[in-house]
């Protein structure tokens, strides 16, 4: 990758990190399922506005109706999962827990898509990255400050279903008519699906009618939206038609380390020895799955 790539990504990878963080920090204020609905909604209006000055038609996305809601349920149960997961871990444990992604992608596309077969070095990263998820998630090895140790585990296994939920929407991306549709198209059919949808349950659930939009909230809210929802997402599609998807892959597991980070700075989230072992367990699996092979060899 050539130094505007890099520095793009480094971006990409610091906004992520945040993520997590920009929820957690007024969840008192805003529910956090609540703040995924406004964002998904509002950055949904932005989507359709771009897709529709591209040029793209109502015909273009109903031909991929079905894929496209299959991989919206699963765009809108991951954010669900994080939303509801934040409630009870911290961010730091949520944004290296949602990373574990990649692993269970590359375990359903070994069953499912002939010629995705993982080869031995594929199966030692992902032996790697359960251990690193077995070692975080310790409970003899929480700190006493912050949620409590059964809090934490409902949360990290809320999180990893999160990562499993991001997986099954890379799955149908890969094995669909999505694959060879235009990336804004997917884009529209998550937003809007997760916009509509998380904002009924949020509206049953009580969440919009006790918001309490601080200043603060708002800042959230509108970094969500516009930073992550909308500018982020589309930077990502722009850098995959421009770049390997293996280098783009490999660079963005400095995502959840920012958000460890920033876990830990903007927040105070105690990081212990447990989970800070695992983590890395973690994501050096990841990264050994990510690679491709001849990088491996290289």
């Amino acid at each position: 990758m050539d130094m505007s790539g890099s520095l793009l990504m480094l971006l990409f990878c610091v906004a992520l990190g945040l993520q997590q963080v920009a929820i957690k920090a007024v969840a008192a204020d805003v529910a956090p399922l609540a703040q995924v609905a406004i964002r998904s909604t509002l950055a949904a209006l932005l989507v359709v506005a771009v897709a529709r000055l591209r040029g793209v038609r109502w015909v273009d996305a109903r031909a991929v109706l079905g894929p496209g809601l299959a991989v919206a349920a699963g765009f809108a149960a991951e954010f669900t999962f994080i939303a509801l997961g934040l409630g009870y871990t911290t961010a730091s444990h949520m944004s290296v827990f949602l990373y574990t992604a990649p692993v269970f992608a590359a375990l359903g596309l070994h069953w499912w898509v002939p010629g995705e077969q993982l080869s031995p070095r594929h199966w030692v990263g992902i032996a790697i990255a359960f251990g690193g998820m077995v070692l975080a998630m310790a409970p003899g090895g929480k700190a006493s400050a912050g949620p409590a140790p059964t809090a934490l585990v409902v949360g990290d296994i809320l999180g990893i279903l999160a990562g499993m939920s991001w997986a099954a929407t890379t799955i149908v991306i890969r094995t669909t008519r999505l694959s060879s549709q235009r990336p804004i198209v997917t884009l529209a059919y998550q937003l809007v699906f997760a916009g509509l949808s998380l904002l009924v349950v949020a509206g049953l659930l009580g969440d919009l009618s006790t918001m309490r939009l601080s200043p603060l909230a708002w800042a959230s809210l509108a970094f969500q939206t516009l930073g992550i929802s909308f500018a982020m997402l589309l930077l990502w599609f722009a850098l995959l038609r421009r770049y390997l998807a293996s280098r783009l892959g490999v660079f963005s597991f400095l995502s959840p380390v920012f958000g460890v980070i920033f876990g830990a700075l903007l927040l105070g989230e105690t990081l212990t020895a447990s989970f800070v072992a695992g983590g890395v367990a973690i994501i050096v699996g990841i990264v050994i799955v990510s690679l491709p092979s001849g990088a491996a060899r290289a």
